[in-house]
């Protein structure tokens, strides 16, 4: 099972940030390990967030992104109190969501 993903979600005016920090190892299966072995691939290859159930962010990854990446978005039209689901799948097909509520910056 995933780590929790560390989520932030300030409201300012009317427009949330999002902040994200995914624990995931990334591995682009091109690193060796000490016995000189390929380190086989494991990246995150979908992410996805929703605000009060509508998507906002739909997107695809691959090996290219770092270990552990922070991830930002914002939305226009937030309000106190809205959910914030965040969701991702790796090549793995291990999943991962959470959630946090939008709290005033």
């Amino acid at each position: 099972m995933a780590e929790p993903m560390k989520i932030r979600a300030l409201l300012k005016g009317d427009v949330a940030d999002i902040r994200v920090l995914v624990a995931h190892s990334m591995e682009t299966g091109q690193r060796r390990d000490a016995a000189g072995n390929l380190v086989a691939a494991h990246f995150i290859h979908s992410m996805t967030v929703t605000h009060n159930g509508k998507p906002v962010y739909d997107g695809q990854w691959s090996q290219a992104v770092s270990r552990n990446p922070v991830f930002a978005v914002r939305i226009k039209g937030a309000r106190v109190g809205d959910k914030v689901v965040v969701s991702w799948t790796d090549n793995k097909n291990d999943k991962r969501t959470d959630e946090v509520s939008v709290a005033a910056g």
